[in-house]
């Protein structure tokens, strides 16, 4: 009866920790663009979304993420991030970034977008670079996100 009873715990815990809702790091030079299939090298314009049930979507730029994500359905998605463009390298939750398009910031896929976990910071480079702002809701409904 151990034996059962411990199997089934091992089960248990087993399931219960295999599916983590969290961002993997993303490696930098090596890990490919889920949608484009590019390698993911730029730290300012990375992204990826992590479903319900764990699995990890990474890609080179924030308008790969919202192309995939006009794509498909969006009700099996836990968490969705975003690089800081202040903060090369440091992801944020994409819900809560600010949005900028901006001709004088290059992206990887040429849609000319950026996110920063403020929007203070991204008010600034607004005022010196131009370009116009978004929230997540705002910059969903531009690339038709469901």
């Amino acid at each position: 009866m151990n034996k059962v009873t411990l199997s089934i715990f091992v089960a248990i815990v087993l399931l219960t920790t295999s599916c983590k809702v969290e961002p993997e790091n993303i490696n930098f030079g090596s890990d490919a663009c889920h949608f484009c299939k590019m390698t993911i090298v730029d730290q300012q314009h990375a992204a990826q979304f992590v479903t319900e049930k764990g699995k990890q979507f990474k890609f080179d730029a924030i308008e790969c993420m919202l192309n995939e994500l006009s794509e498909k359905s969006t009700n099996d998605i836990g968490v969705f991030f975003v690089s800081d463009y202040g903060n090369p390298g440091n992801m944020t939750n994409a819900k809560t970034a600010t949005f900028l398009i901006s001709q004088e910031i290059k992206s990887p896929m040429g849609a000319f977008l950026s996110a920063f976990s403020s929007e203070e910071k991204a008010k600034e480079t607004q005022q010196e670079l131009g370009g116009d702002l978004y929230s997540w809701s705002s910059i969903k409904e531009k690339y038709e996100v469901k």
